[in-house]
């Protein structure tokens, strides 16, 4: 074979010459070409990794993400609530819709949170002009520079000297008035608010105390932030005028590059005041006992609280054992998230809960059954509901019923001692007259 390559090149030398030195060049040119490929292979692969390690899989969701910009009324909304207390929408007609826009979870989640604000200013519309209640604020000291709080009064809360009902919702979004605000906006103001609730009270002569245990603190936008200031670079032998023109060019660069894959919504950022005395469920309840509750006329003190708002009474119980006992008639929970081993309650508390309490939670069995006792603190009896936020609604006869019933009793032991105090005291005058 090398002989045979010898006598071609004897041969053909010069043309063969020639085309090996072609060849060897285009072989270089592709080496070339395939480094320099490389080389921008090897960069994009090195940008997109400090891409990916800027930013999360929500950020990426959020490209040609719509701006965070929604009505301020329910008329702006096209929607109302009709005769039967139903949210619709003005036109259509049909239900709301969670789901405006498809494959935008987190812009339809803020859409209906900005819902949510004007519904429970909706709610303290009602409160006020249906219900006839006035509104007092929270700390009762409070300057005009600080953030306040407020519950609901009927105008017999202080002064009615037979009976009053104080309301506890649980936590969460909802505020005074509220059960459940996806009730009212899925289902009906009925079922959602503590407004049938209200005027039943009403027309039963109780007075009324509507708490807001989830107004802990005021919102505020924060300042904005002072850039960095940036440390000076190194000097450079560039002249100064390339030196900008280079590095404007690789910003702009990469910026081109990373707005690709990124074009995150700024959301505000906000700081929150918290309201002095009321900074959680359990400190407003006690706040509200305190300056109100214990002032109140009424001999008859009745408690509806619901989820956490049960949570929060029963610390009511830990810190004012003896008060509660001596005022509060009888309180009605549902699906109470309280646990008197957790909290710690007295045996007296317990015993007390088991006379005076009553829980009614979901349970897919009748409305009122009697169910198990998981502690030793108050019955439980099904809601008639395996629905959560539905609790309070369903129990709704149930609980003024209940209500109406420690009453009736509490006034015939009442009458009984009172008849026996009077038969006592005529037979010790009658036994004096004699021996006189």
């Amino acid at each position: 074979m090398a002989g045979f390559l010898s006598v071609i090149c004897m041969r053909d030398g010069p043309m063969l010459s020639h085309l090996f030195s072609a060849t060897s060049v285009l072989y270089l040119l592709w080496i070339i070409m395939a480094q320099v490929a490389g080389q921008e292979d090897r960069e994009k692969t090195t940008a997109l990794k400090d891409l990916l390690s800027r930013i999360d899989l929500d950020e990426l969701m959020k490209k040609d993400e719509p701006p965070f910009s929604f009505p301020k009324t329910l008329e702006e909304f096209e929607y109302a609530f009709n005769e039967n207390g139903q949210l619709r929408h003005i036109q259509t007609g049909e239900p709301f819709v969670f789901n405006a826009r498809e494959d935008l979870h987190r812009w339809n989640q803020k859409r209906y949170e900005a819902l949510g604000e004007i519904i429970t200013k909706y709610v303290y519309e009602l409160l006020e002009k249906k219900c006839n209640l006035t509104k007092a604020f929270l700390p009762v000291d409070a300057t005009d520079d600080e953030p306040r709080s407020f519950i609901y009064l009927s105008t017999d809360a202080l002064t009615n000297p037979n009976k009053l009902l104080v309301l506890i919702q649980g936590s969460g979004v909802v505020r005074a008035g509220q059960w459940a605000r996806r009730l009212i906006i899925n289902q009906d103001l009925d079922s959602g608010t503590q407004i049938p609730f209200i005027m039943k009270a009403m027309e039963e002569d109780y007075g009324v105390m509507v708490l807001n245990p989830n107004e802990n603190y005021l919102e505020v936008e924060k300042p904005a932030k002072d850039s960095p200031i940036n440390s000076p670079a190194e000097p450079s032998e560039e002249p100064a005028e390339k030196r900008e023109r280079k590095d404007e060019q690789e910003s702009k660069k990469k910026r081109e590059f990373y707005e690709k894959y990124r074009n995150p919504q700024k959301e505000t950022e906000t700081e929150r005041i918290p309201i002095r005395e009321n900074t959680s469920s359990e400190e407003h309840v006690l706040y509200v006992w305190d300056h109100f509750v214990s002032k109140a006329a009424a001999k008859n003190v009745f408690i509806i609280a619901h989820s956490y708002g049960g949570l929060s009474f029963v610390e009511l119980m830990n810190q004012r054992e003896m008060q509660v006992k001596n005022r509060v008639c009888a309180v009605a929970l549902t699906d109470s998230a309280h646990n008197i081993w957790h909290q710690e309650t007295s045996k007296g508390t317990q015993d007390w809960m088991q006379q005076c309490c009553c829980n009614w939670v979901s349970s897919p069995e009748p409305l009122d059954t009697q169910l198990e006792p998981m502690l030793p603190d108050c019955p439980r009896v099904s809601a008639g509901t395996e629905r959560h936020e539905l609790t309070s609604w369903m129990s709704f006869e149930s609980i003024f019923r209940f209500f109406n019933e420690v009453l009736k009793t509490k006034e015939e032991e009442e009458a009984e001692e009172n008849a026996n105090v009077v038969t006592t005291r005529s037979g010790s005058l009658k036994n004096k007259h004699q021996d006189l």
